[in-house]
Order: C-alpha cells, then structure tokens, then sequence
C-alpha cells in the first residue's frame, strides 16, 4: 500500500499550489456574492439619496444582541430566506430542463475565474509556482469558451418554463448573447495580437513595471468593458430580464434556491469578467509606480492577491454605479448599438492593430490608432443612413393624435 510520503512525492508542488489557490479563492468569491448584493442595494440608496439596509444585525430574532453591525447581517437573512422557501415547480414545465437550467447559469460561473492569475508566481525552494488555479496554456480562450456556455442556463430556463415571458426573456438573452460576443472576441483578439500570447499571466506580465494596455487602447477598453456588461445581463442591457415588460424574464417561474442559483451565477460573472478586464487593460496584480519583482514569497503573493483585489472591487462598485445611473436601452437599439457600432469599430481596430504589429511600429502607435478611429467615428456617423424612424405615431381613430381630416 502507498504510503503518505510516497503520495506527496507523486504530487507536484505546482499542483498543491492550484489546490491552494481553489481554496483561497473560492470561498472568498462565493461569501463575497451575498455581500456584492448588498454592496449593491447600498449604492441604490446611495444614488437614490435613502439609508439602505442597515438594521440587520446577526441576532436574526433569536440571540439578545442589540447592535445592529451596520446592517451587515442583511446577506445572510437573504441566503436563510431563500433556503427556507418552499421549492416550487409550476405545471406543465419541463421537470428536467427547469430543474438543470439554473445550475447550467452558475456552473460555468464558477468555472470561469479558474486561469486568472490571481497573485503571479510564488517562489518555494528552488521552483518557481504559478498562483493560478488552472495554469494552462491556452487561458484567454478558456475564459470566452466558458462565458459563452452561460447562455444556455438561460434559454434552457425560459424553454423548460412554459411562460410566454420566460420565453422571450430567453429569445433576448440568446439574440444579445451572439451580437455581443462578436465585438468581445475581437477585443480579446485585438489583444492577443498585439501581445503575441494568449496565456494570462504573459498579458499581466507584458504590463507590469510598465503602461497598462489602457493606457494604448482606451476606446477598446470601452468596448471590452461594455460587452462585459451586456454578456452579465447588466443594465442597460439587462433586456431579457426587464421587469416592467417581461415581469422578471427568463426566470419568471423560479423561486427558492433555484432562483438564487441565477442570482449567484450572474454576480460571480460580473466577478469573473471584472478579473479579466482587470487582467486585460489594468496590468493584474501591478501597482503603478511601484517595481515589483515578478517572482516573490508569501508576503509579495498576498500584495499582489489585494491589489487584484481591489481593482476588482473597483470595477464591480463601476458596474453597479452605471445600473443605477443609465436607462435600459430598448432592444433595437441594443442590437443596432451592436452591429451598427461596435463591431465595426472593433474591425477597424483589429486591421491597424495587424498593420502596427506589421510594420513593427512602437507601442505609442497603438494610441494614435484608437484617437484616429475616434476621429473616424465622427466623421462618418452623420453619413450613415438612419433607417426606419422609431416610435411612429400610430393613427388612432377620435384621438388628438387623429384629428378628423374634415367635419
């Protein structure tokens, strides 16, 4: 029989290290979603000029504590609240699919953030580990294959619902899924191209102790940023679960854990796609004005762990600002924003940046390409047909709108 010692010698250190990442990591996201959701209704009362929540304390009724912690035990009064609730399945759905689709929705969640490069490389010994819970060599496109699986949580959701709202929330979430991944993959592509790697401690690397690739491509930032909010169903995109036509969309039918299982998975997407942001245009782990050594011990990995950190929460505080701030969009003018918009400037993007890294020019000339697409921009937007006017006013017999042509 095998013994301890022998099966730690079989175990590679950098496997061990992927072990400890998952653990760290993991927990933390997960405990961190209930507080997200409050950190969100905080931000509405605070844009909406109101106190929010901030009476649950952690006696919930039963212990004699009369602090109220800041309201900080609101999270767990939630999660308490939706397990406690029956679990309830309407006639005439899909058992099967209605049961799978909300772990579909969270699953890919969970497995997305798994090639962040949370905290760089670690020195132990004489080897140097990789802080990433899946090192593998082929990280970016890890990221966009599993965010693009999300989607079918969602359809499955409002299929297997049989309700006329659920189905269309899901027929809007799948139209914004395809329009928006267009624009998101040339992005990332645009990226790849520029820094020759698709492995994501080579991006993080290829920005730290430097200028982050903000700074050389602002306006693909934009975009990279606004496809992040339409691929997490964020406002303004948030159409296929807008409340005041589709009652709440997709997930009309669901109540319990079911529902929260939704609710889970759409704010560690928000958390999963702030990391990649972060990993993509604001250098990772990097510090501005600071020369960090890339390889360290455990005191340089936790600095780096809370810097990432911090530009996630940043980011997050970012998103939940612009729901609170920006009208939803209706859904011709999502898809127009799209097709009309985005991906013709992110293929025009995509072509200087080819001929910059062709003509081997420097890296200021990756600036000077996102200020001249600008300056594209408006000079042809007046030029562009507008198409079909909207929100024509429809002839209504004995209205002001319809006067009689005679008496």
């Amino acid at each position: 029989m095998m013994s301890l010692d022998s099966l730690f010698n079989l175990i590679s250190p950098q496997f061990l290290a992927s072990i400890v990442v998952v653990a760290v990591v993991l927990p933390v996201m997960l405990g961190g979603v209930a507080y997200l959701i409050m950190l969100e209704r905080k931000i509405a009362s605070w844009t909406q000029d109101r106190i929010g929540p901030n009476r649950t304390g952690f006696s919930f009724g039963i212990l004699p504590i009369k602090f109220h912690f800041w309201g900080l035990g609101q999270p767990l009064a939630d999660g308490i609240k939706f397990i406690m609730k029956e679990d309830y399945n309407p006639p005439n759905v899909d058992k099967t699919l209605f049961i799978l689709a909300p772990a579909l929705a969270a699953i890919p969640a969970i497995l997305g953030w798994a090639v962040i490069p949370w905290a760089g490389f670690f020195k132990w010994g004489d080897q140097v580990l990789n802080l990433t819970a899946a090192p593998i060599s082929i990280g970016v496109l890890y990221i966009l294959a599993i965010g693009s699986v999300a989607v079918y949580g969602v359809v499955l959701a409002g299929f297997a619902s049989n309700n006329k709202y659920a189905f269309l929330g899901g027929l809007r979430a799948t139209a914004q899924m395809v329009s928006y991944e267009i624009p998101l993959g040339l992005s990332v592509l645009i990226i790849i191209l520029m820094l020759g790697t698709v492995r994501t401690e080579d991006i993080v690397h290829a920005q730290a102790n430097g200028i982050w690739n903000l700074f050389y491509m602002p306006l693909l930032a934009a975009i990279f940023f606004t496809c992040s909010l339409a691929e997490c169903n964020r406002a303004p995109f948030d159409l296929a679960e807008a409340e005041q036509e589709l009652v709440g969309g997709y997930h009309t039918e669901y109540s319990s854990m079911k529902f929260a299982l939704f609710f889970m998975g759409e704010y560690i997407h928000m958390v999963t796609a702030c990391a990649f942001f972060s990993m993509m245009f604001l250098g990772g782990w990097d510090l501005p004005f600071l020369k960090e050594p890339l390889v360290g011990g455990i005191g340089l990995a936790l600095l780096k762990f809370s810097v990432f950190a911090g530009k996630v929460t940043f980011l997050l505080a970012l998103m939940m600002l612009i729901r609170w701030t920006i009208p939803r969009f209706r859904f011709d003018q999502l898809m127009r924003l799209a097709w009309r918009s985005l991906i013709p400037v992110t293929l025009t993007l995509l072509l200087l940046t080819a001929l910059i890294q062709t003509m081997n020019w420097p890296m200021w000339s990756y600036l000077i390409a996102n200020v001249a697409t600008v300056i594209l921009i408006l000079i042809l937007s007046p030029l562009i047909p507008a198409g079909a006017p909207e929100n024509r006013k429809v002839a209504l017999p004995g209205s002001r709108f319809s006067p009689p042509s005679s008496l």
